[in-house]
């Protein structure tokens, strides 16, 4: 049935030639056709006949499966259509092994045939050497039928002849003219859907762009606004400035929609995931839209359970984002009445909680057949009655992605002119369990009307420097940051940055990125790197108006000291710049209370350093929540493909990998990382730790990172790389397991030697679907991925001492090889430790997950199990339709 279905599947192959597909599809009908009537030939006395044509057959099928193996398909069809047309028929004839009109049906099939299998000049020429030999076997029979009878006349013979050359002709004509049309559409399909993706891909970068040029307007607006704000102006002129201020952050809001509705159209949308403190979230959702509400004469009610956690783990600006969007509209669709936030929360085990969000309203309300159509982009319901209120019509539709990326739910209640409730569950962790308590908004949310500003800090004798191409930018931080005392100096590029860095020492840099011929990244590591320099030490921030939640992954991935967007706030701007200057340049100006929070602050900001910290590579495949929870240091690998090098798990993830791998021309290959990489990486880890423990993977397979950590390592006498010997979640068990040593307290020299021993206990293995994907990248030669293919063998490629090789092979459907797998691996005679067990995986659906759950389950229960996705420098080496079981023995 499974190869049933593979046949199926290379016949809908777009991606192969139409002749191709049709050669195959024709020839082993023709195939199962003639050995059917061999049979009754057989049955009917033909044996020796038979037997004949059933050996024709087979090397017909032998020849098949030659050139679909060493792809030389197209030979293999003009080798066949001339043996059966220009070889077979006239010994057909010549023998007279068939009567006229099976003589006939013959030729019209080799016609058929031909025309379909073969494309322009080959097809010709087979045709044209078919009639020709056609032609004088048909003269052969008269000049055989008239020695025998001089009395048989030619004309029979010429008009037979002449009706089949018409018959076929005729038919090649018709089929050919068809097969034109078939593949001109498909290229007009294909050249379509082309221009739609280039089309699409313009569209993300005009969006990106926008956003980034909105936001440095609206920034000069929203700073140069907030210092009116701090004046001490008359009401009328503090409310102005508030309203301005409010809708300002609406503008934000807007703009953020439409550019993640481009990037979840483009597949390009992540979480980034954040302890957050849930009070100081709610602040700012309430701050955003109470005012909103008080325009409309509304009431905003907001309903906090007391045992909500003060903190917890989630993607905070994500989950902002998916409030702000449902209450801006519950405000936008209710004339009169209230709106009300209600957010509860419930423990799921440890650790874990679904806080449940509920926003209602009394507005107008959803029609029952409007329902489906709630959460569907640029879709507005009931259109005719809301025609007037603004709006993109993206904000239900983001809030549905968001939250079913977040593996929440969201449902609506709604009776229409009666009001709705929409009710959003998201799972999240607990980072800490001290319940917020009562919570007060209504000090929270007052104007700014009558408010005194008053700066956190002063630092007169601390020099910041900020580095811009827009003069307004630059303008606003400067008067942001006025009261503070700071001595700040400005440039507008990076050349001028690192002129000014040869001459003074500034203790901050606030850098921009996007910039004209040296970008921000660019110049950050010319300061880090510049010969002279003043700055090579110095804090140095990203100041962007680059939004995307995944910037910040980017930024600290560069090595920048912190990140702000803009538009920027000053109370944004002084929180960073007081967390990245030196101490006892500070002097804090705040009342009391506010010095001894802002002390705490500075103190929790400023962490113990480890005795031993734990790092390990992206090709650990260990799930985020597993290096958090243990503190695992990550380094990235790379992956090069035709349009350029992408960091592991955060430029490129599997799903996109996969998808762009279907072109069998795409070669992708895992990118050695270099040893400069390692000593950035290893130098960035001590900042925070006496001593490094790196867990590498096996030094003996492509493009492996031990060998370059090793070398690496030598520049540091802290530093210690261990060669696990293994790959994937295999090497991730090595990683918790030294995570949980270093936390016991055991030195570094201690936890290797535990690691050399504690290595050997690990079982590490993978069936594959097929070893293309290793052949791809030139692990095994291309013949044996195809005879594995050819054949239905799933091999199974295991670790043994540090070496990876065929230890199973398994034949038949992919679930019998599957679970033939499952059952062999946890069959062992040593005892499996059973605490934890990673399934790690390649392009496998949920179903299949749920599936080999329930198969290990019949074997042995296991305290936790971790389905976790290969990272993609492991999947492009398995390809789809791989998985593997990592664990660990007793002894």
């Amino acid at each position: 049935m499974d190869l049933f279905k593979r046949f199926q599947n290379y016949l809908h192959n777009s991606t192969i030639s139409i002749f191709d597909r049709m050669f195959m599809l024709v020839s082993f009908i023709t195939i199962a056709g003639t050995v059917f009537a061999c049979l009754i030939m057989i049955a009917l006395g033909g044996l020796t006949t038979g037997l004949i044509i059933i050996g024709l057959e087979i090397i017909m099928t032998g020849l098949i499966i030659l050139g679909y193996k060493y792809r030389r398909l197209p030979i293999v069809a003009v080798t066949i259509c001339f043996l059966l047309a220009v070889v077979s028929m006239p010994i057909a004839m010549v023998f007279e092994y068939t009567n006229d009109i099976a003589l006939a049906l013959g030729y019209l099939f080799c016609t058929i045939y031909i025309t379909l299998v073969l494309p322009g000049l080959s097809r010709r020429i087979i045709l044209a050497l078919m009639f020709t030999v056609a032609g004088a076997a048909y003269a052969r029979r008269y000049y055989v039928a008239h020695l025998a009878d001089p009395t048989v006349l030619p004309d029979s013979y010429i008009l037979y002849f002449t009706e089949v050359v018409i018959f076929c002709v005729i038919a090649s004509l018709l089929i050919g003219f068809q097969t034109r049309l078939f593949i001109e559409q498909t290229r007009t399909s294909q050249k379509q859907k082309e221009e739609i993706e280039s089309l699409h891909a313009s569209q993300n970068r005009f969006f990106s762009s926008m956003s980034h040029e909105i936001r440095t307007p609206v920034n000069t607006i929203i700073g140069l606004n907030e210092m009116i704000l701090r004046e001490n102006a008359s009401d009328e002129i503090n409310e102005n400035a508030a309203n301005i201020q409010a809708a300002g952050r609406m503008l934000l809001h807007l703009i953020n929609d439409i550019l993640d509705m481009s990037k979840f159209e483009s597949g390009q949308m992540e979480l980034v995931p954040v302890t957050y403190r849930t009070g100081d979230m709610l602040s700012d959702i309430v701050g955003m839209l109470w005012l909103r509400a008080k325009e409309k004469g509304l009431e905003l009610h907001i309903n906090v359970s007391p045992d909500l956690p003060q903190e917890l783990v989630g993607d905070e600006v994500r989950i902002k984002q998916i409030l702000i969007n449902v209450l801006n509209n519950a405000i936008k669709y209710t004339e009169k009445g209230s709106v009300t936030l209600s957010i509860q929360c419930e423990r799921t085990g440890a650790g874990a909680a679904k806080v449940i969000y509920s926003v209602a309203d009394t507005g107008m309300g959803i029609k029952k057949e409007s329902m489906p159509y709630l959460f569907t982009a640029f879709k507005r319901v009931d259109s005719e009655k809301n025609r007037y209120i603004e709006g993109t019509g993206l904000g239900l539709s983001i809030v549905k992605q968001f939250v079913d990326m977040m593996g929440g739910t969201i449902s609506v209640n709604s009776v229409y002119t009666k009001g709705s409730t929409f009710i959003i569950e998201i799972p999240q962790q607990i980072a800490n369990d001290t319940e917020i308590g009562d919570l007060e908004f209504d000090r929270r949310h007052t104007t700014y009307a009558g408010t005194t500003y008053h700066q956190s800090f002063e630092a007169p004798e601390a020099h910041v420097l900020v580095v811009d191409d827009t003069a307004a930018n630059l303008l606003v931080v400067k008067k942001l940051l006025r009261d503070t005392k700071v001595q700040l100096t400005t440039v507008g590029s990076g050349r001028e940055a690192l002129d000014k860095t040869l001459e003074t020492h500034f203790d901050v840099i606030f850098m921009d990125h996007l910039m004209p011929k040296m970008d921000g990244i660019e110049c950050f590591h010319a300061i880090r790197n510049q010969t002279g320099g003043f700055c090579r030490e110095s804090r140095i921030v990203a100041l962007t108006a680059n939004a995307e939640s995944e910037s910040a992954a980017l930024y600290a991935e560069e090595g920048f000291d912190g990140y702000v967007v803009k538009p920027v706030t000053g109370e944004a701007l002084e929180a960073e710049l007081r967390r990245q200057l030196p101490r006892d340049l500070i002097t804090l100006t705040g009342s009391e209370e506010e010095i001894l929070e802002e002390s705490l602050s500075w103190n929790s900001d400023h962490k113990k350093v480890a005795q031993v910290a734990i790092t390990t590579e992206t090709v650990a495949d260990l799930p985020q929540t597993v290096l958090d929870h243990y503190h695992i240091g990550l380094f990235r690998h790379r992956v090069e493909t035709a349009e350029g090098i992408f960091r592991d798990g955060l430029e490129i993830e599997q799903v996109g990998l996969l998808a762009y791998m279907n072109n069998e021309k795409a070669v992708v290959k895992p990118q050695p990382p270099s040893v400069a990489d390692h000593e950035a990486f290893f130098a960035g880890q001590l900042e925070h730790a006496n001593n490094i423990v790196h867990i590498s993977i096996s030094s003996t397979l492509e493009s492996s990172g031990c060998i370059p950590a090793t070398e690496a390592a030598q520049a540091f006498d802290n530093v210690f790389v261990v060669d696990t010997g293994h790959l994937s979640s295999g090497q991730g068990l090595l990683a918790v397991d030294a995570s949980r040593w270093a936390q016991e307290g055991k030195s570094a020299a201690e936890i290797v030697e535990k690691l050399n021993y504690q290595k050997k206990l690990v079982h590490t293995s993978f069936v594959v679907d097929s070893l293309d994907y290793l052949a791809r990248c030139g692990q095994v030669s291309g013949k044996i991925a195809s005879i594995t293919k050819a054949f239905m063998i799933r091999p199974v490629l295991s670790m043994r001492g540090g070496k990876l090789g065929v230890g199973k092979i398994y034949l038949g459907s992919r679930k019998h090889a599957w679970r033939k797998y499952i059952h062999s691996v946890l069959n062992t005679l040593t005892p499996i430790d059973k605490r934890m067990l990673f399934v790690t995986y390649v392009g496998l659906t949920q179903k299949d997950l749920d599936w080999i759950r329930d198969e290990i389950g019949k074997k042995m229960d296991f305290d936790r199990i971790y389905f976790q996705k290969a990272s993609p420098a492991i999947a492009v080496n398995c390809g789809p339709g791989t998985f593997g079981l990592l664990f660990q023995t007793e002894t």
